[in-house]
């Protein structure tokens, strides 16, 4: 589904990405792990081009997506991101938050939106929160709106960045249910974060990125168990 070939991001003399070569396949969840500053977010930022690569190609379902001539908009709209900060519009209800791009991009009619959002919010437990505000829920309520917010476009690929570093402890379960709940589903999904449990019990796929390369992939078993790259002994050991 998303080929990324020899992918460099630099930001001025700080070069973030060396030459990343990647292959996600439908279905697959491919969890993204490593310290801050390894290119994590970066990476994941690329794939749908909220960070535009300095080089290097990046495919998605068949199509060059940073060539010349692409429909960024139509690109994005299959590919569903969820942010660290959820990201949501404060002056708009819940359920405004949700219709607003699925009606703006004339996918559906306001009215089939709505249904759309309220079994999306019902599945995520938050729909008696329709007609609330962003600014009276809780950082679990609002990342689990964020989730659903980008499900309301049904896309391809649910893309995550670091979904549960901005919440208290208490709160991280419930967006975690959510997502493993998703990734039962089927929907192929990348995740960037620091819950190595998460990693172990989704994740088809362990990537541990360090300096801006993937140094190491593997299935979470041997992933965990095996790792292979000092670097990623190191890591684990202290994450653990």
């Amino acid at each position: 589904m998303i080929t990324v070939k020899n992918l460099h991001k630099s930001f001025g003399e700080n070069q973030v990405l060396c030459g990343v070569n990647y292959h996600i396949n439908p279905g697959e969840k491919i969890v993204v792990v490593g310290p801050s500053g390894s290119g994590k977010s970066t990476f994941l930022r690329c794939l749908n081009l909220l960070e535009y690569p300095t080089e290097g190609e990046i495919w998605f379902d068949g199509q060059l997506i940073n060539g010349d001539k692409v429909n960024l908009n139509e690109v994005r709209r299959h590919m569903g991101m969820v942010f660290q900060h959820f990201n949501l519009f404060n002056n708009l209800t819940i359920m405004d938050n949700i219709i607003l791009a699925p009606t703006k991009l004339k996918i559906m009619s306001k009215e089939e939106a709505k249904e759309t959002a309220l079994t999306l919010l019902k599945r995520v437990g938050l729909e008696q929160k329709a007609d609330a505000f962003p600014g009276s829920l809780s950082g679990g309520q609002k990342q689990r709106i964020a989730i659903v917010r980008s499900l309301a476009m049904n896309p391809k690929v649910m893309l995550f960045d670091e979904p549960t570093s901005a919440l208290d402890p208490e709160m991280v379960g419930e967006v975690l249910e959510v997502m493993k709940e998703l990734a039962e589903s089927g929907m192929t999904m990348v995740v960037v974060t620091h819950e190595m449990g998460f990693a172990r019990e989704v994740g088809t796929k362990v990537v541990f990125m360090d300096g801006g390369n993937i140094v190491e992939e593997n299935t979470p078993a041997e992933f965990f168990a095996n790792p292979q790259a000092p670097r990623l002994k190191e890591f684990l050991s202290k994450v653990l």
